[in-house]
Order: structure tokens, then sequence, then C-alpha cells
């Protein structure tokens, strides 16, 4: 299984979502977190040989996924917690696997921006290691 992250900036413009499932089909990547998509669109939209999984909620600036044709019936759960954290499970042979999707502060935020991130992602790390056991 081949993964990839990409910083996509923007679906809006017309033509772009399915130009971003052609890059993506030429890499041979089975699952993509991407960030920074701003679109209007919610649910799982298929292009190409891709789903594209969202959440309208937090259109503005998304983590999002896309999930190759050929590994979408491996997927149990997609998870959007927060405008800067989603999660991915998908079902394996002997465990599940939890692609996680973050994008942390950068430097210049405050450094309550920073704690509120990094205790929600610890938060999120421990439903997640609850309900794997």
């Amino acid at each position: 299984m081949r993964f990839g992250t990409w910083n996509v900036t923007s679906l809006y413009r017309a033509g772009s979502f399915t130009a971003a499932a052609r890059k993506l089909a030429r890499y041979k990547l089975d699952l993509v977190g991407v960030q920074q998509v701003r679109w209007d669109r919610e649910g799982t939209v298929r292009a190409r040989d891709y789903n594209f999984f969202m959440e309208k909620e937090m259109r503005i600036i998304n983590w999002e996924f896309f999930v190759h044709h050929r590994t979408v019936s491996a997927v149990k759960t997609v998870q959007f917690v927060s405008n800067r954290v989603s999660y991915i499970v998908l079902g394996g042979c002997l465990c599940n696997i939890i692609v996680l999707n973050v994008h942390a502060p950068s430097e210049e935020k405050s450094d309550q921006s920073k704690d509120n991130f990094y205790n929600e992602l610890e938060h999120i790390f421990k439903i997640i290691l609850l309900s794997t056991i």
C-alpha cells in the first residue's frame, strides 16, 4: 500500500478535482491525506480511480482523504475531528490501519494555539488506543 500527503490549496478552479486525481494515479498512490482543500461539497465523491472523502462543516480549510478504488472497500471509518485533525481507519488482514491527517500550528502561532492542538492530538491518540483494545 502506498501512502502520500499533499497540500492541494484549492479545488475551486474548474478541472482541478480531476487533475488532482490524475496526478495521484500517476504516482500509483492508494491513500492520500490532502490539506487545505477549499471546496463546497461534502460526503464521498468519485474522481477517476479515487474516492474523495470530505466533510462540509470545515470546508474553508479541510484535511481530507483520496482513497483509490481498489482500497476503498477497506475503509471502516473516516473521522473529521477538527479543522486541524482527521483520521481514517482501514481494515487490514491482521489489524486495523489508522492514518492521521494533521496540520500543526506554525511557529508564529500563539503558545495557547499550539498547546490546544497538542492536547487535542493527545486526546485523539487516547481515543484511538481505547478503540483498538
